[in-house]
C-alpha cells in the first residue's frame, strides 16, 4: 500500500463518459485497498458530483472539461473534481424532503444529500476560474 497516491483524470463533461470516471476511481481505489462496499460508495459519489457538474456547472455543453484528481494517503482518499462552470453555493443548498421525493416518486435533486451520506468529508472551493468539489472517503 502507498503512502501518498496521486492519480488524475481529464474528461469531456458527458455522461458517456460516465463508466470511465467510475472505472478510473475504482481501479485505484481497489489498489489501494479499499472494499468492495467502499468503492461503491465511491463511484455512485462521484458519479452524483460529475453529473451535477456536467448539468449545472455547465449546462450539458460536452465542450467542456472536468479533472479528476485521486489522492489517497495512509488515512484516507481524496477525490477531487475541477470545473471551470458555474459555481455552486453549499450556502444556497437546502437539504430536500426524502419522504416527498419518494411519495411523489419524482426523480433528482438527491445528489448533494446522497453525496453527504456516502463521504466522511465534503468541501467546495471556488476561485476566478475553477470549482472544486473534494470527496473524502476514510479506510476505516
Amino acid at each position: 500500500m502507498n503512502k501518498t497516491a496521486t492519480y488524475q483524470i481529464t474528461v469531456n463533461a458527458s455522461t458517456e463518459n460516465l463508466a470511465e470516471v467510475r472505472e478510473f476511481v475504482a481501479l485505484h481505489a481497489k489498489r489501494q485497498g479499499f472494499t468492495t462496499e467502499q468503492i461503491s460508495d465511491l463511484q455512485l459519489a462521484v458519479d452524483e458530483a460529475y453529473t451535477n457538474i456536467i448539468k449545472h456547472a455547465y449546462q450539458n455543453n460536452k465542450d467542456k472539461y472536468v479533472e479528476i484528481n485521486l489522492s489517497f494517503d495512509s488515512d484516507k482518499l481524496c477525490i477531487s473534481l475541477f470545473d471551470s462552470g458555474n459555481s455552486f453555493s453549499p450556502k444556497n443548498y437546502n437539504l430536500p424532503n426524502i419522504q416527498k421525493k419518494i411519495e411523489e416518486r419524482k426523480r433528482g435533486g438527491m445528489g448533494v444529500y446522497l453525496i453527504h451520506q456516502l463521504m466522511d468529508s465534503v468541501s467546495y472551493h471556488a476561485n476566478a476560474d475553477k470549482n472544486e468539489i473534494r470527496l473524502c472517503k476514510n479506510r476505516n
